[in-house]
């Protein structure tokens, strides 16, 4: 493969969902300017993530993926960065409790600034221009002028994602990460929450660990364990020119690795095996991302697999999948089935966002009780199967936005308009997520009682 791959390889290859610039000789100095720049994270942190999501494929541990559907430049900001962090590290907290085994932190930032689309353009009344693609490509105004593609947007998203990068590596091992800290604002949550009799038992069980802890002498300062955490970045690669500028060799192995984040993934439009963007990706060696949609068969997802992870490594390829509730049954099993019957060495990650959006009142929303529709029939399915439920991958953010329908607070159809802030798809909100991961522990607390009780069983 290395013979045959060179970043610019996918340059010879059919695409999809690429924006047109009209511009293309400023183009190509973007881009030649781009390669000149630092990386934004390096090969070395890109293979501790792959270590650990081996571990997640083994059954030991589970993967949280998540964070804004697409960043944005005009709310970039230290206090949104903090807000989404702190969710973040909430989440985190209750699911290593529950599964009792590490939590795989993995955040849409630093780098999520461009977006499929299911129209090249969009009409409004007479008028009809390219569609928004995210903002790395053009903006969100319906004017000409904002949605002609930009190519010096490119190194904007490359600076903000260097000052995004650089406030989360601070938080996490600066002591923001600090547990006592998390679990404080964890306990200020279940307090306010509607369903804070059914969230109290798990918090005050985590409570009383740590109390344990402390009385044993085990404190955050002489453990830095406890008061930092290791966090990584995604993105999809969607703007490959980017993507290839920030490509770069690792000195230490000689492999290419991705620069621009620690994992990316290739969506549910762009994975065609014969095209752009999977070429690209099977030539780097960061940990890769595959979205599995509805349309994908079994032969078509072990071909992908083939492609993408011909040495079958641990931790290499995360299936993630986005089917919709009530698809999950009728898709996955074939799925599965296929990758075990191959013995391919895959982590499995359920999307419950892109497959259950709706419209109500002319807003895109998501319903709450079919996004948890979707991650329980996740984990029922793996479990008739004999197989790891390895993680969850989410839209969020940590502002109090009303974008998802339902939750403990309800959020009806007719709230959507209070504070509806997205660039483009809709995000659960910091309650939402929070009460999500509440909700998986419940889950991940019967897995993991199942696999006790056959543990003992064969031991009997």
């Amino acid at each position: 493969m290395s013979k045959k791959w060179t970043p610019a390889s996918w340059r010879t290859k059919p695409i999809e969902q690429a924006p047109v610039f009209p511009d293309l000789e400023a183009l190509g100095a973007v881009e030649a300017r781009l390669a000149t720049y630092p990386p934004l994270v390096f090969a070395g942190e890109a293979r501790q993530l792959q270590t650990q999501l081996a571990a997640v494929a083994d059954g030991q541990g589970f993967l949280l993926q998540g964070g804004d559907c697409a960043e944005s430049f005009a709310e970039h900001g230290a206090d949104n960065i903090r807000d989404f962090f702190r969710v973040f590290l909430q989440m985190a907290v209750v699911l290593t409790f529950a599964a009792k085994s590490p939590v795989v932190k993995v955040g849409r930032i630093a780098g999520q600034f461009a977006k499929p689309r299911s129209a090249p353009t969009e009409r409004q009344g007479d008028v009809e221009l390219p569609s928004y693609r995210g903002d790395v490509i053009n903006g969100m105004e319906f004017t000409a002028e904002a949605r002609t593609p930009d190519p010096m947007r490119q190194a904007m998203a490359y600076r903000q994602s260097a000052a995004t990068l650089n406030l989360l590596r601070a938080f996490a091992q600066g002591g923001y990460a600090n547990l006592d800290h998390v679990h404080q604002w964890m306990l200020g949550f279940v307090a306010d929450s509607p369903q804070r009799e059914r969230y109290e038992t798990l918090a005050d069980q985590i409570t009383e660990t740590l109390s344990f802890m402390r009385a044993i002498g085990i404190e955050p300062d002489s453990n830095p364990e406890l008061r930092q955490t290791d966090f990584f970045t995604s993105h999809e690669a969607l703007l490959l020119g980017y993507e290839q500028a920030l490509t770069r060799v690792d000195s230490t192995t000689g492999d290419w690795y991705a620069t621009s984040g620690h994992m990316i993934w290739i969506g549910d439009r762009t994975r065609q095996p014969d095209h752009a963007h999977v070429e690209y990706c099977r030539g780097i060696k960061n940990p890769l991302g595959l979205k599995c949609g509805p349309s994908l068969e079994p032969d078509g997802l072990l071909r992908l697999i083939d492609l993408l992870n011909p040495q079958n490594e641990p931790g290499r390829l995360t299936l993630i999948c986005r089917f919709g509730a009530g698809q999950v049954g009728a898709k996955l099993p074939a799925l599965i089935r296929a990758v075990e019957c191959e013995g391919r060495t895959v982590l499995w990650s359920c999307d419950p966002m892109h497959g259950n959006t709706v419209s109500l009142n002319s807003y895109k929303t998501r319903p709450f009780d079919k996004i948890l529709s979707e991650v329980e029939d996740f984990f029922a399915v793996h479990r008739a199967e004999g197989t790891h439920a390895g993680g969850v991958h989410v839209e969020m953010t940590g502002k109090n936005v009303t974008e998802c329908t339902g939750g403990a607070r309800a959020i009806s159809a007719d709230d959507l308009s209070d504070r509806y802030h997205t660039h483009c798809d809709p995000r659960l909100n910091a309650e939402q997520a929070l009460e999500l991961a509440f909700l998986i522990a419940e889950l991940l607390k019967r897995e993991r009682s199942a696999r006790e009780i056959k543990v003992a069983a064969q031991a009997w």
